[in-house]
C-alpha cells in the first residue's frame, strides 16, 4: 500500500470515529435533556344516545370549534373517527382540509352498529352505539370477528382518505386486535385509557402507569419484557392523571372519579391554577427518557363543556412549545420517535416535586418493563403506595374469546396496592418505620430530591428528621436499592399496613422471597438483600435490612 493510500485509509478511520463520536454525544445529549412530548388527541363520536340535547350537529360543531382552536393556537394534533363519524360526509370535508405535516387522522376503536353490520355480523347493542364492554368494544367480539371489524374500518378508511390510518386508540384495545393491525395494516402507535378503578364500568389497574410500553402478544395492557413477546407498536397512556390525587380517589368505593387534564372537569382539566402546576411539574420533574401527556378531548362531551379548558390549556401548551420546553406532535409521530429509540420498553419516571398551592404532598412514580412503584410523601412521612411486577405471560382473559359482561378488568400483579387494599379510614402501603427508644414510630423527614442525572436509574434522597441521617432510595430496571446514609445504627424496616377485610394475595413469607398468586398466576419478589417476616401473624409482610441494606428484585 502506498503512502497516499495509507493516508487515505487513516482519513476514513478518522472519520468513521468522529461520526461514531457525533452518534454517542446526540444520545448522551438526548438522556440530559429527554423530550417533554404532548399530543392534543381529540376522538370523534358520531352520535351521543345518552343525552337527548347532544345531537350530531351538537357533536360536529364540537370538532369544527377544536380544530379553530389548535389553529389559533397553531398547534397540531391527532383527530380519531369512530367508524359511523368516518362514513359522515361532513367530518370528511373537515379533516380532509387540515395540513398533512401537523394534523393526523386516525381511527377510534369503539364499534357502532355500522361497523358490525357492515361487516356481515349483527348488532346486539341498545343504541347504534353501546358503549358496554361485551357490545361496543373489540373485547366483546370473538378474535376472527374482530379482524372482520378491522378489515371493514381499514378498507373504508382507505377509500376516503387514501390511506390506512397509522393511529388506532381506544379506552382499552385487546391484543390480538392490536397485533393484527400492526402485522396487515402497518400501524405505529396505539392509545389506551389511565390508570382507573371502574370508571365507566372500565378497569385498568397495576399497568405501566404513564408514558407508552410495548404490550405482550398475551395481554394489551401488560408490558413485554422480551422483544420477541411484544407487540412492536406502543401504547401511549392518556387523559394526563393527577400524579398524587387520582390513584387514591374514593378508596374502598367500587367506581373512581377523573382527576385528570380532560378539560371538562373544574377540580383539574379546567381549573387554572391545577393545569398552571401539572404542566410546571411535567416540565421540570424527573423523568428519565421522556415525558408525556396527552390533552384534548372526546366530542362527546360538547363545546360548551370543554371550551374554558381547551382554550387555557392550548394558551398554555403554545407558550411552553414556544419556548423549546415542550414539544406538540401527532400521535404517530411519538410512536415513531419511540420505536427509533427503544427495542423494549425504557424505564420511565413521573415526579412531583411541589404539590398544589395549600398542599404539601409528593410523589413519584417510575415504570419499566418489570414493574412499577410509587412513592408518596404526605404528612412528612413515606410509604410504598403501589407496586405492581408485570409478567408477559399472564394472559388476558379477553385473547382467546370474547367479553360476556358489559364490564371489562385489565390486571398486573400486585405486591402493594394502596387503592384496593385500603379502607377510607386506612391507606394501605409499604411505610418507612423504625425502632427509636422502644418504640416504633414512623420515619419523618424534609423535602426529597430525586434526580435521573445517571442512565438507567432514579435517584431518591430523603433527609430525615433529626439524626436519623439521609434515606437513599435507587430505582433501575429489575431491582429497588434502599440504605440510611449517615446513621448506620438506626434500626429501621418497612411494615405493611392494609384493611383488615381484604384478602392479600401472599401465600409464603420466608426470609429472603414472598410467594403469591393472582388470577391464576404464580409470582414471587425476592430480596437479595434483607429478610421478610410476617407481620401481625397475618399475610402482612414486614422488611427488615441487612447490614442497613435492602434490595428487592423485581
Amino acid at each position: 500500500m502506498n503512502s497516499k493510500s495509507i493516508l487515505l485509509s487513516l482519513s476514513i478511520i478518522v472519520c468513521l470515529f468522529k461520526v461514531y463520536d457525533c452518534k454517542a454525544q446526540y444520545k448522551v445529549a438526548e438522556q440530559n435533556h429527554p423530550p417533554h412530548i404532548v399530543n392534543i388527541v381529540n376522538f370523534i363520536r358520531l352520535l351521543e344516545p345518552r343525552d337527548p340535547n347532544i345531537t350530531e350537529d351538537v357533536l360536529y360543531q364540537t370538532v369544527v370549534k377544536q380544530v379553530e382552536l389548535m389553529k389559533q393556537y397553531h398547534l397540531g394534533g391527532t383527530f380519531l373517527l369512530q367508524y359511523d363519524a368516518l362514513l359522515d360526509p361532513r367530518y370528511q370535508k373537515l379533516l380532509k382540509s387540515l395540513p398533512r405535516d401537523s394534523f393526523e387522522i386516525g381511527a377510534w376503536w369503539e364499534i357502532p352498529q355500522p361497523l358490525v353490520e357492515n361487516s356481515g355480523m349483527k348488532w346486539r347493542g341498545r343504541y347504534p352505539w353501546d358503549w358496554r364492554a361485551n357490545i361496543g368494544f373489540s373485547t366483546g367480539y370473538t378474535p376472527k370477528e374482530r379482524e372482520k371489524l378491522i378489515d371493514t374500518y381499514m378498507r373504508d378508511f382507505k377509500k376516503i382518505f387514501g390511506y390506512y390510518p397509522k393511529s388506532v386508540a381506544s379506552w382499552f384495545i385487546d391484543a390480538h386486535s392490536l397485533n393484527y393491525m400492526y402485522q396487515k395494516y402497518h400501524i405505529v402507535a396505539s392509545a389506551n385509557c389511565k390508570d382507573q378503578y371502574g370508571t365507566d364500568g372500565y378497569t385498568l389497574w397495576g399497568g405501566y402507569w404513564n408514558q407508552a410500553y410495548y404490550p405482550s402478544k398475551l395481554n394489551a395492557y401488560m408490558p413485554a419484557q422480551n422483544e420477541i413477546n411484544q407487540i412492536p407498536v406502543p401504547i401511549f397512556r392518556m387523559l394526563g392523571s393527577d400524579p398524587i390525587r387520582q390513584y387514591g380517589d374514593a378508596p374502598g368505593k367500587q367506581r373512581q372519579g377523573v382527576i385528570t387534564l380532560e378539560p371538562v372537569y373544574p377540580q383539574a382539566g379546567g381549573d387554572s391554577t391545577w393545569v398552571a402546576w401539572f404542566f410546571n411539574e411535567f416540565v421540570n420533574g424527573a423523568s428519565m427518557n421522556f415525558a408525556y401527556t396527552q390533552a384534548g378531548q372526546e366530542n362527546s362531551f360538547t363545546w360548551d363543556a370543554m371550551q374554558k379548558g381547551l382554550k387555557l390549556q392550548f394558551s398554555l401548551i403554545e407558550k411552553l412549545r414556544n419556548e423549546k420546553k415542550i414539544r406538540v406532535e401527532t400521535l404517530a409521530a411519538s410512536g415513531r420517535w419511540f420505536k427509533a429509540h427503544f427495542n423494549v420498553t425504557p424505564p420511565t419516571s413521573v415526579t412531583i416535586n411541589n404539590d398544589l398551592p395549600g398542599d404539601s404532598g409528593k410523589t413519584v412514580w417510575f415504570d419499566s418493563r418489570y414493574y412499577r412503584a410509587n412513592l408518596l410523601w404526605e404528612d412528612r412521612s413515606l410509604r410504598f403506595r403501589d407496586i405492581h411486577l408485570f409478567n408477559e405471560k399472564f394472559r388476558s382473559r379477553y385473547e382467546t374469546q370474547a367479553a360476556t359482561s358489559n364490564e371489562c378488568s385489565f390486571f398486573t400483579l400486585p405486591v402493594v396496592d394502596g387503592y384496593l387494599w385500603s379502607a377510607p379510614d386506612q391507606p394501605a402501603g409499604l411505610r418507612f418505620e423504625a425502632m427509636i427508644d422502644g418504640k416504633e414510630v414512623l420515619l419523618e423527614g424534609g423535602n426529597p430530591v430525586i434526580t435521573d442525572k445517571t442512565p438507567g436509574k432514579l435517584l431518591v434522597s430523603w433527609p430525615l428528621k433529626g439524626n436519623n441521617g439521609t434515606l437513599k432510595i435507587e430505582f433501575t430496571e429489575k431491582q429497588i436499592q434502599m440504605s440510611i446514609a449517615g446513621n448506620k445504627h438506626l434500626e429501621w424496616f418497612l411494615d405493611l399496613t392494609s384493611n383488615d377485610k381484604v384478602t392479600l394475595p401472599f401465600t409464603a413469607i420466608v426470609n429472603s422471597h414472598i410467594n403469591a398468586t393472582f388470577e391464576g398466576m404464580n409470582y414471587s419478589i425476592t430480596a437479595i438483600k434483607g429478610k421478610f417476616s410476617k407481620s401481625d401473624g397475618s399475610t402482612r409482610f414486614r422488611l427488615k435490612p441487612s447490614q442497613n441494606q435492602i434490595t428487592l428484585n423485581l
